[in-house]
């Protein structure tokens, strides 16, 4: 039993730094932050300019083409990230699947690129 928790002593370490973490920078924000706005500073913004059109006009695919793409590849990390810690103690089966679904995400972004999806013009 000493020895199953003594494998978890690292991702303990990681919870407990990255909590710390966070404490220590809200707590700075709130300690260090300006506390005189004035109106222009708080008021409602999206692009840096007033709102000058309707909230339901439609919006251009290559915005959803872009997230999606990001969407993509995050995921990619995700699962690459694991594969990768525990690269040592593999199969050659896990090698080859992973190396099988790397070729298909650059197909993917080889055929979105060829397409222009990437372009903003």
């Amino acid at each position: 039993m000493e020895e199953l928790l003594r494998e978890y002593l690292p991702i303990l370490v990681f919870l407990v730094v990255a909590v710390g973490l966070g404490i220590v920078l809200i707590l700075a924000a709130v300690l260090l932050a300006v506390r005189n706005p004035d109106p222009e500073k708080v008021s409602a913004y999206e692009c840096g300019f007033n709102a000058f059109d309707d909230a339901r006009m439609k919006f251009d695919v290559r915005f959803y083409l872009v997230s999606i793409l990001f969407i993509i590849f995050d995921l990619e990390i995700a699962m690459l990230f694991p594969w990768a810690v525990g690269f040592k103690d593999l199969s050659d089966v896990a090698f080859w699947s992973m190396m099988v679904f790397l070729g298909v995400l650059t197909i993917g972004f080889a055929y979105e690129w060829k397409k222009g999806a990437l372009e903003w013009e």
